[in-house]
């Protein structure tokens, strides 16, 4: 197994379920001195794609799973990680039973533009599944985004 902090999407435990079935969710935390943000308008299908840069007075809601082997290849290309989109990096996760060590993923590309509203809300939607504090999930969905697709 090895342990991957989400912070997009798979932050909800039950899209994670489905797309890594023998990966189960380990616990919540934080990435202390990150800050969630967008890039690559040019690669998503009508807008920026979630990513994280470091910024030492911010932080990330995650949830970290055990990942299994039989997962990682299927995580990746969904992830397009595989097409060198993103690229894996390791962060420090703060949980309630202290700091893991994790890999996420982070885009390969210019930070910057503007996510789609309909991105936004499963972004939104995927946090507070994941039991993400509500002023978390409340500043997600108060976030700029595109109206409309491209």
């Amino acid at each position: 197994m090895t342990t991957y902090a989400a912070y997009g999407t798979n932050l909800d435990p039950a899209r994670m379920s489905e797309r890594c079935p023998h990966s189960p969710l380990q616990t919540t935390g934080w990435l202390t001195g990150w800050r969630l943000t967008f890039g690559g308008e040019e690669h998503g299908w009508d807008g920026a794609l979630a990513t994280i840069v470091p910024d030492v007075l911010e932080q990330v809601f995650v949830a970290v799973y055990d990942v299994s082997p039989l997962d990682l290849t299927g995580l990746d290309q969904w992830e397009s990680a595989d097409s060198g989109l993103y690229r894996k990096t390791k962060v420090r996760v703060s949980t309630m039973q202290g700091e893991i060590v994790a890999w996420t993923y982070v885009i390969d590309a210019y930070e910057g533009g503007l996510p789609s509203a309909s991105y936004l809300g499963v972004l939104s939607n995927a946090a507070e599944a994941a039991d993400a504090p509500a002023d978390y999930v409340a500043a997600l969905r108060r976030r700029a985004c595109r109206s409309t697709g491209l």
